[in-house]
């Protein structure tokens, strides 16, 4: 068996810092999956205020400074989500575009949750390469959430890049071509 550190293994990138998300859309930072065999998206948020409901939105890009972009079709999310308490939810709830769980819609690039607002919530999106246009070079990815409303609304994200193509100390980084 290969026993590697945990930092050997996975790259945590910021996506968003913790953001009060009814002041604008978030726009998360750009990272590039060239170096890796898949990337968890993971949106963390506190409970705000119904009707509030935060819209995930996910593009692929050709290179780091995002020029060239163009929708990622998102087909499934994992979450957990609860009105307080994250710790009382002990599994994630799988929804896809084809059989979403209740209260979610997706929308090509986008997926949200009408009960969402509300609620304390972790939600998961994992991208594999191959979801990506990689023929025409599309290799980066970045996410955005739409501006919440009114009242007030933490949310922060972070990419967790896995499966290194290159096992070895230092990672390739995820934040240049």
């Amino acid at each position: 068996m290969y026993n590697q550190h945990a930092a050997e293994q996975f790259n945590f990138c910021q996506g968003s810092l913790p953001v009060a998300m009814n002041t604008a859309a978030n726009t998360w930072d750009v990272i590039s999956l060239k170096g890796y065999g898949g990337c968890l998206i993971i949106f963390y948020k506190a409970v705000g205020t119904a009707g509030d409901d935060p819209t995930i939105t996910v593009l692929q890009g050709t290179d780091i400074a995002f020029g060239t972009n163009k929708a990622l079709t998102l087909t499934r999310v994992d979450k957990k989500q609860a009105a307080s308490n994250l710790l009382a939810v002990g599994t994630y709830t799988k929804s896809t575009s084809a059989s979403a769980a209740t209260n979610d819609t997706f929308s090509t690039n986008t997926y949200t949750n009408s009960d969402l607002a509300e609620q304390a919530a972790i939600v998961i999106i994992d991208i594999k390469p191959e979801m990506l246009d990689i023929a025409n070079g599309y290799d980066c990815i970045r996410v955005s959430v739409a501006d919440v409303g009114t009242n007030a609304q933490l949310g922060c994200g972070l990419y967790m890049l896995y499966d290194p193509r290159d096992r070895k100390e230092t990672l390739i980084s995820a934040i240049v071509d």
